[in-house]
């Protein structure tokens, strides 16, 4: 990374805010990246009853101010308002929950509910529903428009064949954060935009872009010496950087876990949509297995189509005794008991009731879950990404997911909301 000590503070500031108006309409959040969109239906998920009148910590401060949230996309609610509240078994979410309490407990407006779940015997089904409804408060989510309808994806954690060196077979690297790629906090410079956070390159006395995927495949960017490891396919490793996180069976021995370290700063587009648009797939077909199986058949456009997206993720190599990948609350993610969402409207590590359908079903699927991940595609109150787990299984429920849904978030009573 380049020694900013070198730069006069007065020019750098100055080519720094010039650059940063150009490029912040060019970025997405710093988050792991979105679940495959995959391009169909969105099945009704059931109608409401009417409205009655042990792991690692993050690395945070001793106690946390909870920062007031947002109340205008919330209507407090009652427990009778959940559907299937009754028939989930919030037991089966306790550990993932006493996980998010390991940061979360640091903070003001949670430190006593967590305390408590924490020096309490481990529940059955009813302690935990007892539980919850006495420590917290439903509040629905709310569309700006007022709407409670919104959209469910999902995401899993793949399996790829791979190396720790090149090989004829493997050919693929997968990156490390490259030396020359630049993070810039806007706050930190009395700016204001978009996004909070861009990544760019120091290319003389500016601040530039960074290089998108093409140019990277390209061998433009300083990527060389930065592989973790080499695989075998790159449609594979393109729905790996789009996961966020998987593992890698290696040809030497062994299985290697990588997780979201970075990106290059620009967002994120669907490849999905654009052989929808060109006529390369029909939109009922156009789920990762689908986009997999039209990739074989197409070799010589392939290159062409993964370009069109020029988000690009780079990683970094996790412990192996990790229960699951690392979210951006920086804690192992629960299968089918983690959800990402938009932190501005959900705080991280917070309880949700899900209330939406299985994967191309109207089949109901109602659960107690965990917000504990984000995505650059999860944006709004009503949206959340379904974490399905590990494996080919949790792979097809995740690839073609795309659900109505309902969101109820729960937070402790007193919560500080703005405007409430």
């Amino acid at each position: 990374m380049p020694d900013f000590s070198k730069f006069p503070l007065r020019i750098f500031g100055a080519a720094l805010a010039a650059a940063l108006v150009t490029a912040a309409c060019r970025t997405t959040p710093d988050t792991a990246p979105p679940a495959p969109e995959p391009v169909v239906t969105p099945q009704p998920a059931p109608k409401p009853p009417p409205a009655p009148p042990p792991v690692p910590e993050a690395a945070v401060p001793a106690t946390q101010v909870t920062a007031p949230l947002k109340g205008s996309h919330l209507r407090r609610g009652l427990w009778a308002e959940l559907p299937g509240w009754q028939d989930d078994d919030p037991a089966a979410a306790w550990d993932a929950f006493l996980t998010s309490c390991g940061t979360l407990k640091n903070q003001t407006a949670w430190q006593a509910v967590c305390r408590d779940a924490m020096a309490a015997p481990r529940p059955d089904r009813a302690a935990a529903r007892r539980f919850f409804e006495s420590n917290f408060t439903p509040y629905q989510l709310l569309q700006a428009d007022g709407r409670a309808e919104g959209l469910a994806t999902g995401y899993y954690e793949p399996l790829l064949r791979g190396s720790r060196k090149a090989t004829p077979r493997h050919r693929y690297p997968v990156y490390g954060v490259p030396d020359d790629l630049v993070t810039l906090d806007l706050p930190d410079f009395g700016l204001e935009g978009r996004e909070p956070r861009l990544r760019g390159r120091v290319e003389g006395r500016r601040v530039v872009p960074y290089f998108e995927r093409a140019q990277i495949e390209a061998g433009r960017a300083a990527v060389k010496g930065r592989e973790i490891a080499w695989v075998d396919d790159p449609v594979e490793l393109f729905f790996l950087q789009i996961q966020g996180s998987g593992r890698i069976d290696l040809e030497e021995g062994g299985v290697l876990r990588v997780g979201f370290a970075d990106h290059n700063g620009h967002p994120y587009r669907s490849i999905g949509r654009l052989l929808i648009d060109r006529g390369e797939l029909p939109a009922e077909r156009a789920s990762m297995q689908g986009i997999k199986a039209w990739a074989q058949r197409n070799p010589d456009k392939l290159r062409e189509v993964l370009d069109y997206n020029p988000r690009y993720i780079f990683f970094r190599e996790l412990p192996a005794g990790l229960g699951g990948p690392l979210g951006a609350q920086g804690v192992p993610l629960t299968a089918r008991r983690s959800i990402a969402a938009d932190p501005r409207y959900v705080p991280l590590g917070a309880p949700v009731f899900l209330a939406t359908t299985w994967p191309l079903s109207s089949r109901p699927l109602q659960q107690l879950m965990l917000a504990q991940d984000t995505g650059s595609a999860i944006r709004g109150p009503v949206r959340a990404d379904f974490f399905w787990g590990y494996g080919d299984d949790a792979g097809r429920e995740a690839g073609r997911m795309k659900q109505s849904l309902r969101m109820w978030l729960l937070l402790p009573h007193g919560y500080p909301l703005n405007g409430r």
